[in-house]
């Protein structure tokens, strides 16, 4: 099984830029997207093309802004949106499919924003976040993947000295955060699979032709409950897929 995350940064505008292509190219068991900035109605719409799929999506209230959606070919046993915490569950961030041997679920972590006004509150959502796959694994192992907004460690951003405790994605507050996920339990598959790679990113600036010389940044994850481990195949990240500021990463079960 294959399944792939993709922040799309808007569903409708990638659609545009040969999503349907790419989509083929990545040739997924599942694909899962964040940032859809669309509600639901809107994702089913933009996605009318793909009907041998299952497409379920999540949606914040502000229009045109976060979201999540799953593609898969096979029927999840059951789904959920969100956390169950009022707080958190405005905007669309968690989607959770369950399936047979696991749980996969797919989320959009809130950004600290240019000016960090919003670092206390992502250290909150980290905490909640954490708490609420824990109760996820108490049931099946745990599979989540999505856009973290965080590089933990210096070799998952170009340029880590001038960005570190200055830039959001990499500030202290924010690599604790990821500390208790793969502290705690979840394991980041690239790194299993790839300890030492450099220069492999999934996010690069729209300015200052940052893609093109590979100033990037490595946001986007798969973590998974170790009891997975046994089970995964590869992780990888698709550097070479266009349509959006981030790539699709993924990984092999």
């Amino acid at each position: 099984m294959k399944i792939i995350s993709w922040n799309v940064n808007g569903i409708r505008a990638v659609m545009k830029k040969k999503f349907a292509d790419s989509f083929k190219q990545m040739d997924a068991d599942i694909v899962c997207l964040q940032e859809t900035k669309a509600q639901d109605e809107q994702v089913a719409e933009a996605l009318a093309d793909f009907s041998e799929y299952h497409i379920v999506s999540n949606s914040a209230v502000k229009k045109g802004y976060s979201g999540t959606a799953i593609i898969s070919k096979q029927k999840p046993l059951s789904v959920t949106k969100d956390m169950g915490i009022e707080e958190h569950d405005q905007e669309g961030r968690v989607l959770c499919a369950e399936y047979d041997n696991f749980y996969l679920v797919t989320v959009y972590v809130p950004n600290s924003g240019s000016e960090l006004k919003r670092l206390s509150y992502r250290q909150s959502w980290d905490k909640d976040f954490f708490d609420y796959l824990k109760q996820l694994e108490e049931k099946k192992p745990v599979l989540v993947c999505g856009d973290f907004n965080v590089a933990h460690t210096d070799i998952d951003l170009a340029r880590p000295k001038p960005n570190y405790n200055k830039s959001a994605g990499f500030m202290q507050e924010e690599i604790d955060g990821m500390d208790r996920f793969t502290q705690g339990g979840f394991k980041d598959t690239f790194r299993h699979f790839h300890p030492t790679a450099t220069n492999q990113y999934s996010w690069w600036s729209y300015r200052a032709g940052a893609r093109g010389k590979n100033v990037g940044w490595r946001i986007d994850y798969f973590l998974a409950s170790e009891s997975l481990l046994p089970h995964l195949k590869d992780a990888f990240i698709l550097q070479d897929i266009m349509g959006s500021d981030h790539c699709p990463v993924g990984v092999e079960l």
